[in-house]
């Protein structure tokens, strides 16, 4: 009797002892799955406050302050074409819109007055009279009404971004704040869509500064980059993984690549610098030469993405191939390189997305140049978008931090947009075996 009792008694205890570890182990998992919320929740949290941050800084550089003058055109003797660009450029728009300014506000006679007025039109007003001008040649002998960008020192005060007391660093002084205010109140002084900063190429003045050439540059770098890396490397990866041999050489080839995936950006920046641009002698700040750095850096990702998806077609498609008699390079790409091909888009699509982002290899072999003109080839001087936002980050003047937290959102959709398709492409054309 004793004994049954103490084996009841042995089995509950042991019953319970199983039931606490089921408990605690129940437990650890939900603890887990709650560490795991909440580390995602934070991560989104932070994401939020950075793009909540840029946006907050960045949307107003989609906007430019103009001034609209009415300048007399009959004033100055103009060429009798437009064929004649010299002519064009030799006419006195300065001039013009001194003394159109000089008519809004006559109270200011003194040279110091007048040198402040001038102050509120952009110093590259001039270039958008002469261009207004020349593509409407009807305007010529009139008084014309022109909207001309304003300075970024006004640009700044319209948007609030500070206020008139800080003379000390050269901003705008007590009269040219009720200048501005007089221009507002007479409908000479608006916020209008900023064309300029997708129009135009880098400048020293904030208010023309765009990311046309940037783009123009960030575009022909990809094209080479992509034009070299998705063959190069799915043809490696075709090879390591149906063709190589397996002996201690390609294990030797596989582990390279699989480190060279982990080498900082800056290394192949170096090695295009000492190999592409000292030894080959490529164009220095070229599109060329920025492509086949990225198309190093960008390698291993493609191969190691694209022997992935080829290692995932199963070996019955194989198998079936060669059954009904396909040489092996027919099964490879016939068979197996169609249906791998999906993933192959996806991997070198994150990786081009990568490349996009990258500015410590470009630096190294001289793409952070100031580059004016819009690059027309891949031979020609050029930035990228990353390395264009590098250089508007360290300029000093408050303009450009806005237009530097707008190029980022631009760099932004277009790395969402990329990564979107990818996705897409694996959504959409991925088989399940």
């Amino acid at each position: 009797m004793n004994s049954r009792n103490n084996g009841n008694t042995a089995g509950q205890s042991t019953a319970e002892r199983m039931q606490r570890k089921l408990r605690r182990r129940y437990a650890a998992e939900r603890r887990f799955k709650l560490y795991g919320l909440v580390s995602i929740l934070l991560a989104l949290m932070f994401m939020l406050f950075l793009f909540i941050g840029i946006f907050g800084k960045g949307y107003t550089a989609f906007q430019q302050t103009q001034i609209r003058l009415t300048v007399d055109l009959a004033s100055v003797e103009f060429p009798a074409s437009v064929e004649d660009i010299d002519g064009f450029y030799a006419v006195d728009y300065a001039g013009l819109i001194k003394n159109a300014l000089y008519a809004l506000f006559p109270e200011a006679s003194s040279r110091r007055d007048r040198r402040a007025l001038y102050q509120l039109i952009s110093p590259g007003a001039v270039y958008v009279l002469r261009d207004r001008i020349m593509a409407s040649p009807e305007m010529i002998g009139k008084a014309a009404d022109v909207w001309l960008p304003a300075n970024d020192d006004v640009d700044m005060f319209v948007k609030g971004n500070f206020n008139t007391g800080e003379t000390s660093t050269g901003r705008l002084d007590d009269q040219q704040a009720a200048w501005i205010r007089v221009l507002r109140e007479n409908g000479r002084l608006e916020k209008h869509f900023n064309t300029t900063f997708f129009t135009a190429s880098d400048s020293r003045e904030p208010e023309l500064a765009g990311i046309r050439g940037a783009l123009v540059g960030s575009f022909f770098t990809l094209l080479v980059t992509l034009l070299l890396s998705f063959p190069i490397g799915v043809g490696a990866a075709i090879y390591l993984e149906e063709f190589a041999p397996r002996n201690r050489w390609t294990d030797l080839i596989e582990v390279n690549v699989n480190n060279l995936a982990a080498v900082p950006s800056i290394v192949f920046g170096l090695l295009g610098l000492a190999v592409f641009i000292n030894f080959f002698g490529v164009p220095r700040s070229a599109p060329v030469a920025g492509g086949f750095v990225l198309t190093l850096m960008t390698l291993p990702t493609i191969i190691i993405s694209s022997r992935a998806v080829i290692k995932a077609v199963p070996p019955s498609i194989r198998e079936a191939a060669l059954g009904v008699g396909a040489s092996k390079v027919q099964m490879v790409f016939h068979h197996v390189v169609p249906q791998a091909l999906p993933g192959m888009l996806t991997g070198t699509i994150i990786g081009m997305g990568q490349a996009l982002g990258e500015t410590a290899p470009l630096l190294m072999i001289g793409m952070v140049a100031f580059i004016v003109d819009i690059p027309g080839s891949i031979l020609d001087p050029a930035t990228v978008l990353p390395v264009q936002i590098f250089l508007w980050a360290d300029s000093p003047e408050r303009a450009f931090m806005e237009r530097t937290a707008a190029a980022i959102m631009v760099l932004l959709a277009f790395l969402v947009v990329m990564n979107a398709t990818a996705v897409y492409l694996r959504k959409r054309y991925e088989k399940k075996w």
